[in-house]
């Protein structure tokens, strides 16, 4: 009766809660680890769903099964190839690093080298992309036309077309104009991607859910949008004379931008479909009153392998690579006093990450609003893990997040097996190894010390009637911690962590029953 039954009995309870998410679990197309006691999959419907869920039923519930084939054929349609993804074959890429050696554009907290290095990691991420070079050139104002000094750029491109076999240069910086991209091109005769090109095009690789994909095209919208006004100015060059589209009415740019508006309105109509039937699902979740954990940080932190020690979930694949994580993935764990909770895995972070990128994927990362606990996890061991905790409160700032969860946010310094003796300086960090499993449990007690504070659960003894029915209500409905049992009266005390609208249930089913808080 003890915990057999208790730890099926929740921890199936906190999976459909979980499922209540509605995020498939990703499984992205290059490298990472998932966890170990039957997985918690986005698949499993949210509890009371079978063919048709309440939730489901009230998002579909506009045309019946032809509005539905109709939605998905448009869904399709937006979801088609992308005119920006990078050719299907192999790319021999050129890194080129313009370094800021003063003023207010360098960058803070870190160096040229461990810029360039990240960009590395960025392309190796992508499958058959190779990096043949790495160039890290001075200069003083990097948004300029041609980014570096006119020496600086005739001794690159010198340098680029002597290069075997290149076929693409990553020049890292955030974003260059399309009049740029244009005369880099013509100058070295290859393609050139920034920042904001090669982290869309690794999301590209890893989407799984519709969601994630339409938050990919909508993030693509900005380029396109500056892309058609360049080849708008160059038609108008080239050709001369009327710029209208014959009998239209309208030139050629109207025309296109027209469609392009068209294009962004569909594709923020579908997420708002989407959000809805998220905020449905919420709502199922809500009602089992599980707490919810978020699990940020900066990406290729460790956060899905600190989920996997911490739920023993054997399903999950960890992978050491950047933004395996696109889709929020729930899966159930248990904290020392046996309350379950749900951790959620998050789209990781990165420095220099367009604003316009993260916006996009706002349906994804309002989840986090609703958690009981942010969990940010550091790479302590990353020479630029300074920079990296500024990244990730900068964006969770953005978030317009309750300050409250802001406020009680735990800080984990992750990968302290690879630095000796290692001891947090920052007040309240707790050190762990999520992959050796040093200083789980501390930080498992600091969670759930956190979410009673937060959710306002309580720990009470309530003494019951081994007859009645309040025992098996109470393994339903409550985290049940200990069972003493008194044979002779035929009665038990029960330590309980209740939720106020489960107390209020109680109360009133068994007004007799004696309650003392623990």
């Amino acid at each position: 009766m003890g915990p057999g039954r208790l730890s099926w009995s929740l921890l199936l309870r906190c999976r459909r809660a979980a499922a209540a998410l509605g995020a498939p679990r990703c499984r992205p197309l290059l490298a990472r680890p998932l966890s170990a006691a039957a997985p918690l999959r986005a698949p499993l419907r949210p509890p009371g769903t079978g063919g048709g869920a309440p939730g489901n039923g009230a998002a579909a519930a506009g045309g019946g099964e032809e509005g539905e084939e109709e939605d998905e054929a448009a869904l399709e349609e937006l979801l088609g190839p992308s005119p920006l993804a990078p050719g299907p074959g192999a790319q021999r890429v050129a890194i080129v690093h313009p370094a800021v050696k003063w003023g207010p554009r360098k960058a803070p907290h870190t160096t040229a080298e461990l810029q360039i290095a990240e960009a590395v990691a960025l392309v190796d991420t992508l499958q058959n992309w190779t990096v043949l070079d790495k160039i890290i050139l001075p200069t003083r104002n990097p948004s300029k036309k041609f980014v570096f000094g006119k020496g600086n750029f005739q001794v690159l491109t010198e340098k680029i077309k002597k290069l075997p076999n290149v076929t693409a240069v990553f020049l890292n910086v955030e974003r260059i104009s399309s009049l740029t991209k244009k005369e880099l091109e013509g100058a070295w005769g290859v393609p050139v991607f920034d920042r904001y090109t090669v982290v869309l095009h690794i999301f590209r690789c890893n989407a799984r859910t519709k969601e994630a994909k339409l938050q990919i095209a909508l993030a693509e919208i900005p380029v396109l949008r500056s892309n058609l006004k360049n080849e708008a100015s160059q038609r108008d060059q080239q050709r001369g004379g009327s710029r209208y589209i014959m009998g239209s009415g309208e030139t050629f740019l109207e025309t296109q931008s027209r469609v392009l508006k068209e294009r962004e309105l569909k594709i923020r109509n579908a997420l708002e479909k989407l959000r809805r039937k998220r905020a449905l699902l919420r709502t199922q979740r809500r009602k089992c009153e599980f707490p919810m954990v978020s699990v940020m940080g900066y990406t290729n932190c460790g956060k899905t392998t600190l989920i996997k020690a911490l739920t023993g979930e054997a399903g999950i694949q960890p992978k050491d690579q950047l933004f395996a994580t696109l889709d929020i993935t729930a899966h159930a764990g248990y904290l020392p006093s046996h309350m379950a909770v749900i951790y959620v895995d998050t789209i990781g972070f990165l420095t220099d990450l367009p604003h316009n990128l993260v916006e996009s994927f706002s349906a994804t990362l309002e989840e986090v609003a609703y958690s009981d606990l942010i969990v940010h996890v550091r790479d302590i061991t990353h020479p630029e893990t300074i920079l990296q905790k500024a990244t990730v409160l900068s964006v969770l700032r953005n978030l317009n997040l309750p300050s409250h969860l802001l406020d009680s946010m735990v800080e984990v310094h992750n990968k302290v097996d690879l630095i000796e003796r290692y001891k947090p300086t920052e007040e309240n960090a707790l050190a762990v190894s999520a992959l050796h499993g040093h200083g789980l449990e501390e930080l498992k007690q600091e969670i759930e010390k956190k979410i009673l504070a937060l959710t306002g659960k309580k720990i009470l003894t309530v003494n019951i009637n081994l007859e009645g029915p309040q025992l098996s209500w109470l393994y339903k409905e409550a985290t049940v911690q200990e069972v003493e049992v008194m044979p002779e009266e035929g009665t038990a005390r029960v330590k309980v962590i209740i939720g106020d609208s489960a107390f209020g249930r109680y109360k009133n089913l068994f007004p007799s029953s004696k309650i003392s808080m623990s």
